[in-house]
């Protein structure tokens, strides 16, 4: 049995305070909100909400559902993760994969690398940017939201590498058997590469779905808007206009509750996949980058 000395119990039990307090303060925030939105008008109005609903009632969730200006915006947030993700998914592995290579098995491999390395120090900035999406008449498109980065070096920095930790073997057996380099990658590279495609999809995921500003900038039809621009626009902005509600419901509900209920549901989708893929965090990242 591994021996366990005074200073090594006085360390865990202090890591494990702070993890714990960490942890707390991660959590209520959420169990706030989660309560004001379950909450009355009143309740909400006065600042009478804890973390614990105060007459409660699902009115808040109710209205925000009904308003198509919401669903409208949280589908095309999901439309835009799961598309966004996919192409950077797809480009990633058809990217990462010959750039793992040797430079003696493909030539001009450190070139190409570098071509990428270098839009991490330098890029054209925002009116340029603005500018090309404009011309090419992605504006007020998906395409404008999930084609610009579409390409994300860092982690294809760190694919690369983790693809450089498969052992070659397995892609020389594959070879001698009469397997193109595509079906290689597809059956012998993906299966083996899971931890990091998922750690690298969550990252790209997290960001498709809180991103608001190229929501905001690229769009001047508000109806286009994914659903981190619409909360935004309503909570940061104070523009309640996008969830204009007649007198009776106001007679229900507050926008404090209606922007709690909102703010919960945004952040919803995120909270139910991390579970199933956390797992993958460390050892998806660490194995990407032990290797130059």
């Amino acid at each position: 049995m591994f021996y366990k000395s005074t200073g090594y119990r006085v360390f865990s039990a202090f890591n494990t305070a702070i993890l714990l307090l960490l942890s707390i303060a991660c959590v209520l925030p959420m169990i706030h909100i989660l309560a004001v939105a379950f909450s009355g008008k009143a309740a909400a109005n006065a600042n009478l909400v804890n973390f614990w609903p105060v007459d409660f009632t699902t009115e808040a969730f109710r209205k925000t559902f009904d308003n198509r200006n919401f669903v409208r915006s949280l589908g095309i947030s999901v439309y835009r993760t799961v598309l966004g993700t996919a192409i950077f998914l797809g480009l990633l592995l058809i990217t990462s994969y010959p750039l793992s290579k040797e430079p003696h098995a493909f030539k001009g491999r450190t070139l190409y690398i570098w071509y990428f390395v270098i839009t991490m120090l330098f890029s054209g900035g925002l009116v340029p940017s603005y500018i090309l999406i404009v011309k090419l008449g992605l504006n007020n498109t998906i395409w404008a939201l999930v084609l610009p980065g579409a390409v994300d070096v860092f982690s294809l920095i760190l694919m690369l590498n983790f693809f450089r930790n498969i052992p070659k073997e397995l892609e020389e057996a594959s070879l001698i058997d009469g397997a193109s380099h595509f079906v290689t990658l597809l059956r012998v590279y993906l299966p083996l590469s899971l931890p990091a495609i998922a750690t690298l999809s969550l990252f790209t995921m997290v960001g498709h779905w809180n991103s608001w500003f190229d929501g905001m900038i690229y769009n001047t039809n508000g109806k286009n808007f994914p659903l981190a621009t619409l909360l935004q626009t309503i909570i940061v902005q104070q523009d309640f206009s996008k969830i204009t509600m007649n007198p009776k419901d106001l007679a229900d509900i507050s926008n404090r509750t209606v922007k709690a209920a909102q703010i919960f549901i945004g952040a919803l989708p995120i909270l139910l996949v991390y579970p199933f893929l956390q797992k993958y965090f460390v050892k998806g990242v660490i194995l990407g980058a032990v290797k130059e």
